[in-house]
C-alpha cells in the first residue's frame, strides 16, 4: 500500500498517483494534463481517465474562486448563532439560504451554526443580522468576528 502525505494508507480509496494528480491542481486548477502526467511519468490519457474517475467520484469539483475584496465586499466576518435546541437544522437551512453566506456549518459547543458572510461594508453587515439573522424563528443569539486579513485559505 502506498502512504499518503497524512500517512495514512490508500485514504478513501485513493492511490499515490490519484493523491498527486490531486496536489498539482490544488496547486493550479488549469494545469494541463500532459503537464502533470509528465510529472508523475505517465500518459496524458490515463490522467485525463483518473481526472474524470475523480470527479465522478465526488472527489474533485470544479468551480471558480472569487476574491471578495475584487468583488467589492469589504466587510467579512464569522458569526456564531445560538439557536433554540430543536429548531437548529431547520435555522441553519433557513440561513444557508441567504446570498451574504458562503459558508455554514452545524457545531458542537459555544456555538450551533457557524457561518461566514461577506457583504458590502459594516452597514450592509449590520443589516444583514439584524433584518436577516433574527428575523429567523430559533435564533437566540449571534457572535460576530471581523475579519481582518486572511493568513492562510486552503481548499482540501
Amino acid at each position: 500500500m502506498t502512504e499518503t502525505r497524512a500517512g495514512n494508507s490508500n485514504v478513501g480509496g485513493l492511490d499515490e498517483i490519484d493523491q498527486q494528480i490531486l496536489d498539482a491542481l490544488r496547486l493550479d486548477g488549469r494545469t494541463p494534463f500532459a503537464q502533470i502526467a509528465d510529472q508523475l511519468s505517465v500518459s496524458p490519457g490515463m490522467i485525463r481517465m483518473r481526472y474524470n474517475r475523480l470527479v465522478e467520484m465526488g472527489f474533485v469539483k470544479v468551480v471558480a474562486i472569487t476574491n471578495p475584496l475584487r468583488m467589492g465586499y469589504k466587510a467579512m466576518a464569522m458569526i456564531g448563532i445560538r439557536t433554540d435546541g430543536q429548531k437548529m437544522l431547520e435555522v441553519a437551512e433557513k440561513v444557508a439560504e441567504f446570498d451574504e453566506v458562503v459558508y455554514l456549518i452545524v457545531t458542537s459547543g459555544r456555538f450551533d451554526i457557524l457561518v461566514e458572510v461577506f457583504c458590502v461594508d459594516h452597514a450592509d453587515l449590520l443589516r444583514f443580522i439584524t433584518e436577516n439573522l433574527y428575523s429567523i424563528d430559533g435564533v437566540r443569539e449571534t457572535e460576530s468576528f471581523i475579519q481582518l486579513k486572511i493568513v492562510k485559505e486552503v481548499y482540501f
